[in-house]
């Protein structure tokens, strides 16, 4: 047993992207986050030196963080096989198969991309998860809790 003293904490996870203010904007949105103070948006017309950067999501209630890096370029993985790997994926939850029905249609609104079941424009209806990719091309899926 440790103590907490000398334990790890994650405080967040950090994707990759050449547009880190759309990105940024689309989990905001998608997850209800809030930018940590000073990545807010800059007024019309003023440049947006942070979203050239590095932008910080946070949960209203705490827990670890969302941020978003900019970078030149990216490769978009290929999913589930290809040259490009995943690397990494985001997991989320809802509580039911409705909540999975209407999280779909928020995500294809906000720019997301269905990856599985790409055969079938739409989704069965007793399917439990499904994975997406975001805006910049990053694999996500959303399930229903067991």
């Amino acid at each position: 047993m440790t103590n907490d003293a000398s334990r790890i904490r994650l405080v967040q996870t950090v994707l990759d992207s050449t547009d880190a203010r759309r990105l940024a904007g689309f989990y905001r949105l998608l997850l209800g986050l809030d930018y940590a103070k000073g990545d807010e948006p800059p007024p019309a017309g003023q440049p947006d030196e942070h979203g050239r950067d590095r932008l910080v999501l946070r949960h209203p209630d705490g827990g670890p963080q969302l941020a978003f890096q900019q970078v030149e370029r990216l490769r978009e993985p290929d999913w589930p096989d290809g040259p490009v790997p995943q690397q990494m994926r985001l997991d989320l939850r809802v509580a039911s198969l409705e909540e999975l029905r209407n999280q779909h249609e928020r995500v294809l609104a906000l720019g997301g991309d269905l990856l599985s079941n790409r055969d079938r424009p739409d989704p069965d209806d007793e399917e439990r998860f499904r994975v997406y990719r975001d805006p910049e091309g990053h694999p996500f899926c959303i399930f229903v809790a067991e």
